[in-house]
């Protein structure tokens, strides 16, 4: 019997879905949800599966090489069984094919489980109502009757029907297809038939909240949704390979249709030369395994997989594979100022009341006025407040000088008034969820154990919101106020919600007792009769926008009109403020107003200024230093004021005071030809809005840049998808934003994408530097095996198997766990998109093989002339001049010069596969099985004095290499991708 249907929530009033859910206006109780989560299951669309058993161990012989293996085992097998012969090259070929299946299994069965891990790490957070408090939970934990706040840059996490809401917009285009904005009405009652894209009292899985905010009854969730609903119908998608694993499979194929040509071009010399077929066919095999990189496939897993790990322990969450490689070719990061660049903290530090600046420090407080209760006045002591150190001195108290026409000081509640306003004209809030290990949680957080949360804190509770609005509750808490007490003193009755375009927002308020409007202490302003009217609009926003709308202000006696002359003052006040690198907001009151009235009045009443500073993360001016080093450009793109981008710009290092900042309304003015000259001049961006944040990296794009962009808000998600790399933040940034990103910081620091780039590039080095060793020995292998026609085949596949297996095997997969180079981030970055025998890699792989392989056939020829066993000598030779192969390329540094602990991974496998390389040939059963000779101690030193010349040359070639390094450096050039060009450096660009 099928379940019964859902009831049309659509069709319902709000109090009715309420009842149907069983649901109360606090929200379900924790016992409520753990049954309903039990029933419904976790919110999610698919179970978080990866890969199975099966599919990852069948994937390990899907790769043309080792089919090539497999194919090689098959022929030698007839070969020796044809000969009555055991099959000694079949066995031992089948024990590398399973033990190269083995490994790679193990190694990505751990690399599920880790993206299965990483996957939790990146799961949505959502504010939900439990127990009458509301907290901060994962998706997956939502069930139908929970109660779920939404806001502008949210992305749906379940079916819901609207309880309330303030101008909510929802883009829908990821169910309906349609890209406009639907406006969403809680008061609506819809008729049952009607569609899914016109419930417009609903909101949905997976769409996105553009604007406004709302409260929200979960009515679905998982498959049950109507996105669960389509998701069923889907079929799941191809796992994506990089661009690097493409180039790699790619060069698997290269080498071994290279290999055939050259096996039978030497089958064709032997067959002229009248050799026996048998013996070409040796031949032949032994060359086809000689040119197999068995342990290419691993290691690149392995340095992928670390790669990530690596980055994740450094606090990047890599989304895509792809962006592990496009990091190390990174020219330009975009970045955020508030929280990447600052430690996104804000902090109240001065405000102007009147025409008197109050200093605030990051640990002072206001005390109440004992004369008049319920108001604070400046220059009253700091008392204790819960959870903040005690300030004993007082508040720096300055009367500036007034305005022509205005009276100086400030009236008694007018800072009362507008630490109220900022209260009030907020969104931001306490969590009633407790911190673990805070003292008010009564716990201890274990060692390592990360914090619920990075942001402000006040005895354990988290500040949920925009820090600089948070500022503003902290203000207040730190003043001696009760934040939630004047809220639910003066309640909204009707709001006009904060966008990057408008840059302001406003709400009015309750105030039937006038106890808000006791600041204006001014009959002008009609208090008697806002009294009865029982409201007073509140608003906030930056200071240029603000003003514009003000025409009267509070100076020493009470509201004054607001001129001109005036206005120029309060406008350099907050360019000053600015200067000092603080964040500075303008409040403002009015007369109550319908939402709708809101943006087009021009009658409000200035309150005041409040200057914040967000201080500079101490790690960033090392990071940007690293940067300039590497050869990367940072540009910093704010929507701050552009005197508070330059202060913080200048503190930081990244430019200095005089450098030049572009603005958004200039920028607007700009042809695409005029930007692309004028972005490569201009480091610093401020009053720039989301959308503009595109044109900049198709901008720097059209240079020929490789650029990074960082972004948190729901209108960055384009300019995230134009970069080569996409950056979201993992703290503040919405849900939207992190489904654009490549790369998400768990922490939102800007060293973190530093240290990015840096794993980014240690992961190319490292595969290029294994590739380089791996080839390189390996062309040596297959000269000396098609040098079979003038003595016969040195080597058998068995022992080829066993010098790929102990070269190719630990000591390469070692090479992948080295630390990285000092001299790595003082390179220029490595050009995108460039092939693998790029950078004289192909050049230096030939040379290094040829080299290799001639000291072989040299070894070979005088061995077989003096009579000595020379197959035995040359596999030593081959085994041992690789392990040596194997411990040069561990730096780039001369090895006289590097310590030998330095990658003790590198130092153990070498040993240890020598050690088994000489129990090889003095073992009596295990030099039977591998068909050796014993070597006496003379022809022992001949090989690993063969072995050491290869290692010398190895070493001349890399001192050459940074002789030519160091002589580039000091002569710096910009490296690009070919074909592209700077455009000239402009000092046009905006404001000075």
């Amino acid at each position: 019997m099928s379940d019964p249907a859902p009831p049309s929530w659509h069709a319902l009033a709000p109090q009715a879905c309420l009842d149907a859910l069983a649901a109360a206006p606090l929200g379900l109780t924790s016992e409520q949800a753990a049954r309903r989560l039990a029933q419904s299951g976790p919110n999610r669309l698919e179970p978080e599966r990866g890969r199975g058993r099966w599919r990852i161990l069948l994937d390990q012989f899907g790769n043309v090489m080792l089919l090539l293996l497999l194919a090689v085992a098959g022929v030698a097998a007839w070969l020796d069984l044809s000969a009555q012969r055991l099959p000694r090259d079949t066995i031992a070929i089948g024990l590398i094919v399973v033990l190269n299946a083995a490994l790679g299994y193990l190694q990505e069965s751990r690399a599920e489980r880790a993206l299965l891990a990483l996957r939790q790490l990146a799961q949505p957070q959502v504010p939900v109502c439990r127990d009458g408090q509301w907290q901060v939970l994962a998706a997956e934990q939502l069930v139908p009757g929970d109660l779920i706040r939404l806001a502008a840059g949210d992305r749906v996490a379940a079916d819901a029907r609207l309880l309330e809401g303030s101008e909510l917009g929802v883009r829908e285009a990821s169910l309906t297809g349609e890209s406009d904005t639907v406006d969403k009405r809680a008061e609506l009652v819809l008729p049952a038939g009607t569609p899914v894209a016109e419930r417009r009292n609903c909101v949905f899985q997976g769409t996105e909240v553009v604007r406004g905010q709302g409260l929200a009854l979960v009515t679905a969730t998982g498959l049950a949704t109507e996105l669960g609903r389509i998701a069923l119908l889907l079929r799941r998608t191809p796992r994506e390979r990089s661009p690097l694993q493409r180039r790699l499979d790619q060069l698997s194929r290269q080498l071994v249709g290279g290999a055939l040509v050259l096996v039978g071009a030497a089958m064709l010399v032997g067959a002229w030369r009248g050799q026996p077929l048998l013996e070409l066919l040796e031949m032949a095999l032994a060359a086809a395994v000689a040119v197999v990189p068995e342990g290419l496939p691993a290691v690149i897993t392995v340095t992928l997989a670390l790669g990530t790990q690596r980055m994740v322990r450094r606090h990047a969450l890599i989304r895509r594979l792809p962006a592990v490689e496009t990091l190390g070719s990174v020219t330009v990061i975009c970045t955020d100022k508030t929280g990447t660049l600052t430690e996104n903290r804000q902090v109240v530090q001065t405000l102007r009341v009147g025409t008197v600046s109050l200093g605030w420090g990051s640990a002072s407080r206001l005390a109440p006025d004992p004369a008049v209760p319920g108001q604070l006045t400046p220059g009253s002591r700091t008392r204790e407040v819960p959870g903040h150190p005690a300030d004993p001195e007082p508040l720096r108290r300055e009367v500036l000088p007034p305005p022509a026409g205005a009276r100086p000081g400030s009236t008694p509640g007018a800072l009362s008034l507008l630490l109220s306003a900022g209260v009030l004209c907020n969104d931001a809030r306490w969590s009633a969820a407790m911190i673990a290990g805070s003292p008010a949680a009564g716990g201890k957080q274990a060692a390592g154990e990360p914090t619920a949360c990075a942001g402000p804190t006040l005895e354990g509770r988290i500040l949920l919101g925009d820090p600089t609005e948070g500022a503003l509750l902290l203000a207040a808490e730190r003043a001696g106020l009760d934040a939630e007490a004047i809220r639910r003193r003066h309640p909204r009755s009707a709001e006009l919600a904060f966008s990057a375009e408008r840059q302001w927002m406003a709400v009015a308020v309750l105030d039937g007792d006038g106890a808000l409007q006791a600041g204006l202490a001014d009959p002008a302003f009609g208090r008697d009769s806002l009294a009865a009217a029982g409201q007073l609009a509140l608003a906030k926003g930056a200071p240029e926008v603000l003003l514009a709308r003000c025409n009267r202000w509070l100076d020493g006696a009470g509201v004054a009109p607001l001129d001109d002359l005036q206005r120029r003052w309060w406008l350099e006040q907050a360019q000053g403020l600015a200067a000092s690198g603080q964040r500075v907001l303008a409040l403002a009151c009015g007369s109550p107003r319908a939402q709708a009235q809101f943006d087009a009045s021009a009658d409000w009443i200035l309150l005041g200024l409040v200057g914040q500073r967000d201080p500079a993360r101490p790690e960033v001016p090392e990071a940007l230093a690293r940067c300039r080093s590497a050869g990367i450009r940072v540009v910093m793109i704010t929507g701050d004021h552009p005197l508070t981008a330059r202060s913080i710009g200048a503190g930081i290092g990244l430019a200095d005071p005089q450098s030049p900042v572009l603005l958004g309304q200039e920028l607007e003015l700009l042809s695409d030809a005029e930007l692309a000259v004028a972005v490569a001049g201009c480091d610093i961006y401020a009053r720039v809005p989301p959308e503009q944040k595109l044109r900049i990296v198709q901008a720097l794009q059209a240079g020929g840049a490789i650029v990074a962009m960082t972004g948190d808000g729901i209108n960055d998600s384009p300019a995230l998808r134009q970069a080569h790399i996409g950056v979201a933040m993992g703290q503040k940034g919405t849900e939207v934003c992190k489904e654009a990103a490549d790369m998400v910081l768990l922490d939102d620091d800007f060293a973190t994408i530093v240290s990015a780039v840096e794993e980014g590039r240690r992961v190319l080095v490292t595969i290029r530097r294994f590739v380089t060793y791996v080839l390189a020995s390996n062309i040596g292998e297959l000269v000396a095996i098609s040098a079979a026609p003038l003595l016969g085949v040195p080597l058998t596949p068995l022992q080829i198997l066993w010098i790929n297996l102990v070269t190719d095997g630990v000591p390469a997969l070692a090479l992948a766990l080295g630390p990285v180079d000092q001299e790595l981030m003082q390179r220029p970055p490595l050009p995108a998109r460039e092939p693998i025998f790029a950078q004289g890699t192909g050049a230096a792989i030939l040379r290094i093989g040829l080299v290799f392989a001639a000291l072989t056939l040299g070894l070979m020829l005088v061995a077989a002339r003096s009579g000595a066993p020379w197959p035995t000598m040359v596999f030593t030779t081959l085994c041992m001049a690789q392990l040596g192969h194997a411990l040069s390329a561990g730096s780039e540094r001369p090895l006289l010069a590097t310590s030998p602990l330095r990658n003790p991974w590198l130092l153990g496998s070498v040993l240890l596969s020598a050690a088994a390389q000489l129990a090889l040939l003095q073992v009596p059963a295990l030099a039977r099985f591998f068909q050796l000779t014993p070597l006496t101690a003379t022809n022992l030193a001949i090989c690993l004095g063969c072995s050491g010349l290869f290692v010398a040359y190895l070493e001349a070639e890399k001192a050459v290499r940074l002789w030519r390094r160091t002589q580039t450096i000091q002569t710096p050039t910009i490296q690009l991708d070919p074909d592209q060009t700077l455009p000239a450096q402009s000092a046009q660009c905006g404001s000075r």
